[in-house]
């Protein structure tokens, strides 16, 4: 019986794409990527993996092509745009997406390229930011045909210590916005916590200590409040447009589903006004700057 690893295709070198590549290459797959910006390759290139110069490339070379991308527009580009992945698929090809994007537009690219390539489609977005990427201990949210997902598991499974099915394609989308609902919503009111602390005279660096293990604990408790203590901004691990992006397609999409979401709302105009001071580029730990007093 063959044991040989599925050759891969990765589009989208950036912060959570380089770490997850580097993982694939470390685990011994044949590994093609392409990014608009060919630069960002070069460390992959050095590492065993191969570059090309169009997205339609990648599956010449490839039995999964993955993408990891900014939005829904940006994936649309990719896959159905010239030198798109639709001009090089074919039927038996996987698409493994990771980006984070709008559940209806998921859903209607995946039957448009099933139709035209027979080339089935996996939404999996993920969660655990970049140091869950370099670890690999991603959250993944898998929308999608579960036969379709057992062919690629143990290859999720080197990027995420969870895989979950959550139903047809789209429901991985869902999923993840659920969870940036929820990671957003956290962020501004540790931002608020964080700040009131401040301006009462309380040693803000110890909010983090003081509740962990309680019911306010979490994970963006433990990262987020010690940096926005200290002012803390550098390295940027993900970025407030992310953020911003996200709550807007979890906003769009309840609206479309006759759901209520007024907190992720709100959260979403602070978001907006926040990258409106010129934070868009900028680490969420930023977001304190939202509710700090100034002179």
């Amino acid at each position: 019986m063959s044991t040989a690893l599925p050759s891969l295709g990765f589009a989208g070198i950036g912060l959570m794409g380089l770490p997850m590549c580097r993982r694939l290459l470390a685990a011994g797959y044949p590994l093609t990527v392409w990014n608009r910006s060919p630069d960002k390759c070069a460390a992959l290139v050095a590492a065993g993996a191969r570059v090309v110069a169009t997205p339609a490339e990648l599956c010449a070379a490839a039995d999964v092509v993955m993408l990891c991308l900014a939005d829904t527009q940006v994936v649309r580009e990719v896959v159905f745009g010239p030198g798109g992945v639709v001009e090089g698929a074919r039927a038996g090809q996987l698409l493994v997406d990771f980006s984070s994007l709008e559940p209806t537009a998921t859903r209607e690219m995946a039957a448009a390229l099933a139709e035209r390539t027979g080339m089935a489609w996996l939404d999996t977005p993920v969660s655990g930011g970049t140091p869950g990427a370099e670890a690999g201990s991603l959250a993944i949210m898998v929308g999608g045909d579960a036969a379709d997902l057992e062919r690629v598991r143990p290859v999720l499974l080197t990027l995420g210590q969870r895989v979950t099915h959550m139903g047809a394609v789209g429901a991985g989308q869902v999923t993840k916005a659920c969870n940036q609902m929820i990671v957003a919503c956290n962020a501004l009111v540790i931002a608020e916590v964080v700040a009131l602390a401040e301006q009462s005279g309380v040693d803000a660096r110890l909010i983090a200590e003081a509740l962990a293990g309680g019911f306010a604990d979490s994970k963006p408790l433990q990262i987020l409040a010690p940096q926005m203590a200290e002012s803390r901004f550098e390295p940027i691990k993900w970025h407030v447009r992310t953020l911003l992006k996200d709550l807007d397609t979890a906003v769009k999409f309840s609206r479309e589903q006759g759901s209520a979401t007024p907190i992720s709302g709100l959260a979403a105009q602070l978001m907006r006004l926040h990258g409106s001071q010129g934070h868009l580029q900028k680490d969420p730990a930023t977001l304190i700057e939202l509710y700090r007093c100034t002179p």
